[in-house]
């Protein structure tokens, strides 16, 4: 089970968490351009700039509005989201969320009706984009589950279009009621409306008390957003880190079931072993092929398994074979780092190896999505691609 914490450093905007993600996640990056020029078009030039700050290498996302951009609407702004068809189906429902979040916020403060409310800041480009492309990181990252440290207060005022606000900003504070929050005697506004906003949507896949969920975790990769302010003796900076549960990267126990069969077709076999494959608990099946007592061919049958699913997989292995008897051996399993993403309608599945990421595409979804082996191996080189 994959877990994310959010570190804020600096502090948590919209820009600086989609950048922190793409920096924890490079291979993203290439889809969330494509997002970023389908949903702007020609209002704003995008690019993701990596460089180093306060000694410490990161990402920052460039947002470059181009004269003539307008405030907007919430009704203008999801039907935004919604006509973006590079934007996944469950991404844009991500980025409607917040949104719909920070208009709720902002028509408390106003005392208006939510529809009413007129986004100047938040309504321009690269607060749009910021949010779609939270709502797209949010989605693509697979985490089953957030965490965030304590906050940054902040502290003074800050400019806006409805004239001179303390901060936090009303509708800022209103978001982040229920957060854990210091004062780390660092002015200026720390937290954005769009970074409260996230946080307020990621707060229903947020343990009890905003922690790690309880049980060991092993670190997995770290990504770093920049913002463009300057802070006085700290980087300006979220860094998001990976927790990997035990069935995704590390060292795990597993339980190796063997046993030779030699009096059994091998039609029925496979049938059994089909059945032996859909039992909870079980890892992989293998058969191969060997010789057995007085020259017989025979087949090994070697079953991975759970350890808490073992006498349910060994019943399973007498009901559906001839053997008479099952040995068993506890094996150490070493596991890379990895993770499922979708492309092309195809599940992909993504492995760390060192400095590089292998991706295999699922062949059911290929076969299910092309009637021929000239059309299998055009999609499954598009669904793998990294371009």
């Amino acid at each position: 089970m994959r877990h994310l914490h959010l570190d804020p450093v600096g502090g948590i905007a919209g820009d600086m968490f989609a950048a922190a993600l793409l920096d924890l996640m490079p291979e993203l990056e290439p889809a969330a351009l494509d997002i970023a020029a389908a949903l702007l078009g020609s209002e704003a030039d995008v690019s993701l700039d990596r460089s180093a700050v306060g000694g410490f290498a990161g990402a920052r996302l460039k947002v470059r509005c181009r004269p003539g951009t307008h405030a907007r609407h919430l009704p203008d702004i999801l039907a935004m989201l919604e006509g973006c068809d590079a934007l996944p189906k469950a991404a844009c429902a991500i980025a409607c969320d917040i949104f719909t979040r920070l208009a709720q916020a902002e028509a408390e403060v106003h005392g208006k009706s939510i529809d009413a409310i007129h986004f100047h800041e938040v309504g321009a480009a690269d607060s749009i984009l910021d949010i779609a492309l939270a709502g797209y990181l949010i989605d693509a990252s697979g985490a089953h589950s957030w965490s965030v440290g304590a906050l940054p207060l902040g502290g003074g005022i800050v400019n806006t279009e409805h004239g001179v606000m303390p901060v936090p900003a009303p509708a800022t504070a209103r978001l982040l009621k229920g957060f854990v929050m210091c004062d780390d005697r660092v002015s200026g506004e720390r937290v954005t409306p769009t970074g409260a906003a996230i946080l307020a949507h990621l707060r229903t896949m947020m343990p009890a008390g905003s922690g790690a969920p309880a049980g060991n975790r092993v670190m997995g990769r770290t990504g770093t957003g920049f913002g463009f302010r300057t802070l006085p003796g700290r980087p300006n900076a979220l860094r998001v880190v990976e927790l990997l549960g035990a069935d995704q990267t590390g060292d795990e126990q597993m339980l190796l079931l063997a046993c030779e069969i030699d009096d059994q077709t091998g039609e029925d076999l496979a049938h059994g072993v089909e059945i032996i494959r859909a039992t909870p608990g079980v890892r992989d099946v293998t058969q191969i092929a060997c010789l057995g007592k007085k020259g017989r061919m025979a087949v090994s049958l070697q079953v991975l398994a759970e350890p808490s699913a073992r006498d349910t997989i060994c019943a399973a292995i007498f009901a559906q074979t001839t053997t008479l008897g099952i040995r068993e051996q506890t094996v150490l399993r070493h596991v890379l780092p990895r993770e499922q993403t979708e492309r092309e309608g195809v599940r992909v599945k993504l492995a760390q190896r060192g400095d590089t990421v292998t991706r295999k595409a699922e062949f059911d979804d290929i076969a299910r999505n092309s009637e021929d082996h000239a059309g299998r191996e055009a999609l499954r080189r598009k669904a793998e691609d990294n371009e």
